[in-house]
This record gives structure tokens, C-alpha cells and sequence, in this order.
């Protein structure tokens, strides 16, 4: 399914990115390139290939959450620039 020029400008535009005459022949070639293997793709018969979510097979790649200790207020708020109390105090972000 070969694009034509119109439509890579389109796509371009949609994109917001502008293309010298080279560029869009460039795209044109490539992008009709990708479509004409996604039809070859189309093409295969997959009716009974199970979906899958990987290419290969993944289990328990994830540790198993433990509890841990976690440091004391006052260790966690050793280095910062400036408290009150057992908060870290900063610059106020919104004006009212």
C-alpha cells in the first residue's frame, strides 16, 4: 500500500512537524515500506496461535515485597534545608 505525498504531509502535519521535498519522498518510501510488511503480517493465518503479551516467557520477574525497618523521623530529616517541626518547610508554589 504505497502513500502518496498528500498523505505524508497529513501525517506530517498531524505530527506538527514540518518536511523539506526531500523528507516527505524519504518518509513516503519508508512509511509505504512498513505498511507493505504490517499487509504481509495481515496475510498469515493466526487462528490457532494462542495471544500472547511477550516473546518470551516471563514469571516472577518481580520480588516479593518484605517488610523492612524504615529510619526514624529524625534520620529522615537529617539533611533537610529547612524544618519545622518533623516537616521538611519549602518555598510556598501557589500565590493566592
Amino acid at each position: 500500500m504505497p502513500l502518496d505525498r498528500e498523505q505524508v504531509e497529513h501525517i506530517a502535519s498531524l505530527a506538527r512537524i514540518g518536511l523539506t521535498d526531500d523528507e516527505v519522498e524519504m518518509f513516503r518510501q519508508q512509511l509505504s515500506d512498513i505498511l507493505e510488511q504490517f499487509q504481509a503480517l495481515a496475510e498469515l493465518d493466526t487462528a490457532g496461535i494462542e495471544p500472547t503479551g511477550h516473546a518470551v516467557d516471563l514469571r516472577g520477574v518481580l520480588r516479593e515485597d518484605e517488610a523492612g525497618s524504615s529510619l526514624a523521623a529524625e534520620e529522615a530529616l537529617s539533611n533537610a534545608p529547612r524544618r519545622e517541626g518533623e516537616f521538611i518547610r519549602v518555598k510556598a508554589v501557589l500565590e493566592e
